[in-house]
């Protein structure tokens, strides 16, 4: 019997040399040298017949990684979940035909969130190309709107160009995904590899260095006001500002609020961080944006949610807008200073020259007084359990340090509203889609991004079962999820719209034939749990907290529950309703 070799060990530097070695090879063998070459560490996929000569292709090729998960709509979201915990841009490869339609949901997902990613999909032959041969899709133009820009590969010598000029726009200016369309013979020729370091993108210049007169306005705005706000959203966080606009707030000791994908930009348990502002936002974030005369909008989009009824919306207020897309800029609020650039430039650059808001002292004791007689509260019981509850539970335990994705719905605004964030890049959820079906597969793409890291999965029992089959891959993989089921046995955000605003009409919410999630987990080899008290759910946790692996548990929660406060559609943000606590 032969003596077992050792793995040769080679450094990142060896491992390049290696890739980009010229040599006549597929487009297979490109592609997979290419992602390389962009520092990609992980792929999600699933294959096709389009699609085989790239799977061929890394048969036998260990330096590059691969997960198969259960559905194309789980790969993206897992690619998506693994973009935002880390910065990076987000891969998948999917076949032709359904594999690709089934990745539109969640393109448009990254795109309205604005999320690096690189889509790869596979497409019939370029003879076959417009002839409705199997599975194929007009996929580039499917998914014109929802793509920052996409590429269909006619040439085999393009694709290297094409791979990196995909990542360059993915993941420069106002960050989004990039489709690239392979036909299967192109995937197949043979050319001479030499990879790309070269862009050329005529037209393509994201302004990144704001105007300095811009600048000096915003300084002499900061002066000039008494009741200043600052409104940050996704922005910081994908720029990676937090460390500059918490220089921000601390040397102008304006008050900030966070929207909802601006949730960790800033730590929570800092005095001038008022919460999130909008439908479910703070008594305090409303009020305050109502209430002032300057509103500094940094990295964030105006979005409806956050805005109520826009002819109501800051009416007092001289509005700033810094954004790196200047579309934004003016589109949904009239902007007195607009400020493009990349949010940390523009920061970088204030910082030294900003003043301190003088005049906003009664302002800032305003601020301190609603936080402290109109914070989140719920009426608590020990008869049935709270959702909310179970969220701060969820925070207590962790002390807020874990990364926490959630799906849509009731149990997501609870978690932005109880779960205190300190760290940027620890919260993921669908922002602009507000898309079921997100939360657990993008905890799987952090997870294999931050393996060290607590990645905590809170779903509704809707949402949960849209992608629930990529347990297989959590089980498979010993990927350590700790994936939680608030179940209230109903659609409960749609509930409670039907109970609010449509006069307790309540039509097709019922999830009360939901499968056992306790049985669902087992069957894919993953622990389950159920608490229905609070003393089963502090003990569940605390085993799935100890338990190495992934974990599901569920917590059946008060099915009547609501979530407070709320801005209901017509109303300006001021106008709320707080609830019976």
């Amino acid at each position: 019997m032969s003596a077992q070799k050792t793995p040769e060990v080679r450094s990142t530097e060896q491992l390049r040399e290696k890739w980009m070695k010229p040599d006549v090879i597929t487009g297979s063998e490109i592609l997979l040298r290419s992602l390389l070459l962009e520092g990609v560490e992980c792929v999600f996929g699933y294959p096709g017949g389009a699609v085989l000569y790239i799977y061929d292709a890394m048969y036998g090729f260990e330096d590059f990684k691969h997960v198969l998960t259960r559905h194309e709509q789980g790969a993206i979201h897992a690619a998506d979940g693994y973009a935002r915990a880390t910065g990076k841009v987000g891969v998948c490869i999917a076949t032709s035909g359904p594999g690709a339609t089934n990745l539109v949901t969640g393109i448009a997902t990254a795109y309205m969130d604005s999320v690096p990613m690189v889509v790869i999909t596979g497409n019939v032959a370029t003879s076959l190309i417009g002839t409705d041969a199997f599975q194929e899709a007009d996929i580039t133009g499917i998914t014109m709107p929802i793509t920052k820009h996409s590429y269909l590969v006619r040439d085999v010598e393009d694709l290297p160009r094409i791979i990196h000029e995909a990542f360059h726009i993915a993941s420069t200016g106002r960050q989004g995904p990039v489709l690239i369309d392979i036909p299967k013979d192109v995937s197949a020729a043979k050319t001479l590899f030499q990879p790309n370091v070269e862009l050329n993108l005529r037209g393509y210049n994201p302004r990144t260095i704001p105007n300095r007169f811009q600048l000096d306005k915003l300084c002499r705005a900061i002066e000039e006001a008494e009741r200043p706000m600052i409104i940050a959203g996704g922005g910081v966080i994908y720029s990676g500002a937090h460390e500059e606009i918490y220089e921000f707030v601390n040397r102008t000791q304006v008050p900030i609020t966070t929207t909802l994908l601006g949730l960790g930009a800033f730590p929570s348990g800092n005095e001038l961080w008022t919460g999130m502002p909008g439908m479910h936002g703070t008594y305090t974030s409303n009020h305050a944006i109502q209430q002032c005369d300057l509103l500094i909008n940094i990295g964030a989009r105006f979005d409806d949610r956050v805005t109520g009824k826009l002819d109501g919306f800051a009416p007092n207020a001289k509005v700033v807008h810094i954004d790196i897309d200047p579309a934004e800029i003016g589109k949904n609020v009239p902007t007195d200073i607009p400020i493009v650039g990349d949010v940390k430039t523009v920061l970088k650059m204030i910082n030294p020259v900003v003043p301190t808001a003088v005049k906003a002292q009664a302002w800032r004791e305003q601020i301190r007084k609603w936080k402290a007689e109109y914070p989140f509260k719920y009426a608590d019981s020990d008869k049935v359990l709270k959702p909310q509850w179970v969220i701060e539970m969820l925070n207590d335990t962790t002390n807020g340090e874990a990364i926490v994705t959630t799906d849509v719905g009731q149990h997501q605004m609870w978690a932005a509203q109880y779960y205190k964030f300190n760290r940027p890049r620890s919260w993921i959820t669908s922002g602009g889609l507000g898309t079921m079906g997100f939360g657990f597969p993008s905890a799987i793409g952090a997870q294999m991004a931050h393996p060290d890291r607590l990645v905590i999965s809170i779903n509704g029992d809707g949402g949960m079962q849209m992608c629930s089959q990529e347990l297989a891959i959590c089980a498979i993989n010993n990927i350590p999820v700790k994936i939680v089921v608030i179940n209230n046995q109903v659609l409960g955000m749609v509930r409670q719209w039907q109970e609010l605003i449509y006069d307790n009409r309540y039509s097709h919410i019922d999830l009360s034939g939901s499968p056992d999630f306790v049985k669902l987990a087992e069957a894919y080899g993953v622990k389950g749990l159920r608490a229905t008290t609070k003393e089963e759910a502090q003990s569940a946790w605390a085993e799935a907290l100890e338990t190495p692996g992934p974990v599901l548990i569920e917590f059946v929660v008060d099915k009547d529950e609501n979530v407070y406060p709320m801005v209901t559609q017509g109303s300006t943000i001021d106008q709320m309703l707080m609830g019976d606590a």
